[in-house]
């Protein structure tokens, strides 16, 4: 028998590897190398467990798991034996793994920097009373069959969002139209499946959201970028580009990150191409129901008589992206196949968040949470003007973010980048825009999460990073 000192090395205390861990890797490796072979028998628990001076529980885990990769066996009396070598691995050189998104994000999982955009205040989330609910409808979930529940989500979730969407963003639906996703981006991916929309060509605002411009190149569709006025997308530009196209992904609501809210003409220009064509559009509410200056707009959908709008949404900018709920409502006639495409390929399963969202606007807490959130962005928007008015005047856009434009010759993605080293994050502009021929440096700034104790030392930062 093969003494445990000729295959193991003591184990380190110190080490942040487990000792059940340190000893199997010890024995695994020993059997790689072949100073255990093939029949050999190993110490027992209690020996081996006494030589190391370990608990006779890690060395009995440790052989377990050796047993469940199949190189060792155990039988009774006749003890423990290697039966096989471990696999060998052949590393191929790869490039680093890079962090998804590295030009549109700083991280994640972060804290919200001043300035930083998609975030919404973390101090007016309401905590206690979210806390309360969450727990309620874990323990109820706890109750519930254990049966797989419906993939377009929670029924009590999608009969709250239909009564919501109808009083504030004037769009009839029925809950069964209403498909529960994780956020804006799993929503498109959605509709674009279900669109078959690999191969294609789509209308896309220039400029747009990065990220949707990323996703559809990812999903085979090609973007095509259609100028952005005063009153929204033009049609008139997007046919001539792309006479071709049947999709065409808008923010009519506010436009994203402009903040243009589109014209009644425009909008029925844009319904009336969708319909002639035997077209889809792929509304993105983006901050639609964050208007400060007036009452937000109705929905593109609502007024979508032909049911060629596909309305995406999301609780991200409104509560906080870590919810993960975001919704589709479906045209009547792509009801069943959203369902389908939901149960096979994106179905939305974890039930507590989602009723306790329910709960949330069932009370009328949710349109509570939004009223304070606009009185309080709007402060908070007021003081960033104030504060930068005299050397840098700022542009409102969209929501609580403003826009500082930057001279043609600036790098604002090389300033973003630098920023977080200030204690801010705002996002540059061009990347926004497809083409380089119109793209505009800027910095977006968000006033979401300036604290009134945090406004001067987030300028004075900005400050910094613009002198330099």
């Amino acid at each position: 028998m093969t003494s445990p000192a000729s295959f193991m090395l003591k184990p380190d205390r110190a080490s942040p590897a487990s000792l059940t861990h340190q000893v199997s890797d010890n024995i695994r490796t020993a059997i790689g190398d072949g100073r255990l072979e093939i029949g050999a028998r190993l110490p027992s628990v209690r020996d081996l467990s006494a030589q190391l001076g370990v608990a006779r529980g890690t060395v009995q885990a440790a052989y377990d798991a050796l047993v469940a990769e199949l190189l060792l066996s155990t039988a009774g009396s006749a003890g423990t034996r290697v039966i096989a070598k471990p696999p060998a691995h052949q590393l191929a050189p790869h490039a680093p793994i890079v962090r998804p998104l590295t030009t549109m994000l700083r991280g994640f999982s972060l804290t919200a920097l001043p300035f930083q955009t998609g975030v919404p205040a973390q101090d007016a989330f309401p905590t206690k009373l979210w806390t309360s609910l969450l727990g309620r409808a874990v323990r109820d979930d706890a109750m519930t069959p254990t049966t797989y529940p419906d993939p377009r989500g929670q029924a009590e979730l999608r009969t709250q969002i239909a009564a919501y969407l109808a009083i504030a963003r004037g769009i009839r639906c029925v809950p069964d139209q209403v498909i529960i996703t994780a956020c804006y981006r799993a929503g498109l991916a959605l509709a674009l499946q279900v669109l078959g929309a690999s191969g294609q060509r789509a209308w896309m605002e220039e400029p747009g959201y990065p990220i949707t411009r990323m996703g559809l190149q990812m999903a085979g569709v090609s973007p095509v970028g259609v100028a952005v006025d005063d009153e929204g997308l033009d049609v008139a530009t997007g046919i001539a580009l792309a006479p071709d196209a049947r999709i065409a992904i808008v923010t009519p609501g506010q436009h994203s990150p402009l903040g243009a809210t589109m014209s009644h003409a425009r909008r029925q220009t844009l319904l009336d191409w969708a319909e002639s064509r035997d077209g889809w559009i792929i509304e993105d509410d983006y901050l639609g129901e964050l208007q400060l200056g007036a009452r937000a707009a109705p929905a593109l959908a609502s007024g979508d008589a032909a049911g060629r709008v596909i309305h995406v949404g999301s609780f991200s900018k409104t509560l906080k992206p870590g919810i993960g709920i975001g919704f589709v409502v479906a045209p009547m006639s792509l009801a069943t196949r959203f369902g389908l495409a939901a149960a096979t390929l994106g179905p939305s399963f974890f039930a507590p968040s989602q009723l306790a969202l329910a709960q949330l606007l069932a009370g009328g807490h949710y349109l509570r949470h939004l009223r304070n959130m606009k009185r309080l962005y709007a402060e908070r928007l007021a003081t960033l003007h104030r504060a930068l008015a005299a050397d840098h005047p700022l542009e409102t856009v969209a929501g609580p973010i403003a826009l500082l434009r930057l001279p043609p010759d600036t790098d604002d993605l090389a300033m973003a980048r630098r920023a977080p080293e200030l204690g801010i994050a705002p996002s540059p502009l061009s990347p926004w825009f497809q083409h380089a021929a119109t793209r505009t440096p800027g910095l977006l700034l968000s006033a979401t999460n300036l604290r009134r104790n945090r406004i001067d030392d987030a300028v004075a930062a900005l400050q910094r990073l613009l002198a330099a």
